[in-house]
């Protein structure tokens, strides 16, 4: 079977930027998601249409078909007094910031006695992309797949039924609060 349009796709992946340093990389078990749902970047999608399981890909991504572009405008500053403990800030720390369209991910990039500068890319964007793919497996999406947009396994939610208290799944449902972490409900 081929990957196309709304099949359940896994694959093992090593992601490196430019210079050959390893970014990511699936470890353990392999990303499982639903092909043409915008659950992974737009260009490793294209690169993976058409391919089967056991097929290898090795490939660049442009940031335009990546995370983007670098935005100078979610570069700014904000005051000191906008953090609840801003003498322990130091550059490189990440916050969450929840703006109108949700939750972003901020990142401290300069701290100054009167302000605290924050980039509000993602920390990915503007970046070339080059991926290490191994198709593992393809196959149909299920109804309730394809009614929530993404994958759910054995364990209801693309958690394996390990998320405990936090997931939200129940008997096998899928909530959009997830479980925060290796849950695919979002």
């Amino acid at each position: 079977m081929t990957i196309a349009k709304d099949r359940v796709v896994s694959i093992d992946y090593i992601l490196k930027g430019k210079d050959g340093e390893v970014i990511d990389r699936s470890e353990g078990e392999p990303l499982t998601y639903l092909h043409g749902n915008q659950n992974i970047i737009p260009g490793l999608e294209r690169h993976l249409e058409g391919k089967k399981s056991g097929d290898a890909v090795n490939c660049v991504v442009a940031p335009a078909d990546g995370y983007g572009e670098v935005d100078k405008e979610l570069v700014f500053s904000v005051s000191p007094s906008d953090f609840a403990e801003p003498d322990k800030i130091e550059v490189g720390m990440q916050f969450q910031a929840q703006q109108a369209d949700g939750v972003h991910i901020v990142t401290v990039v300069d701290v100054a006695k009167d302000k605290i500068t924050v980039d509000a890319n993602h920390p990915l964007a503007g970046k070339e992309l080059h991926f290490s793919v191994t198709v593992r497996d393809v196959r149909e999406a299920s109804a309730e797949e394809l009614e929530h947009g993404h994958t759910h396994s054995a364990g209801g939610c693309g958690c394996g039924g390990e998320c405990g208290d936090d997931c939200g799944c129940e008997d096998g449902e899928c909530s959009d609060e997830g479980c925060g972490g290796g849950c695919g409900c979002h």
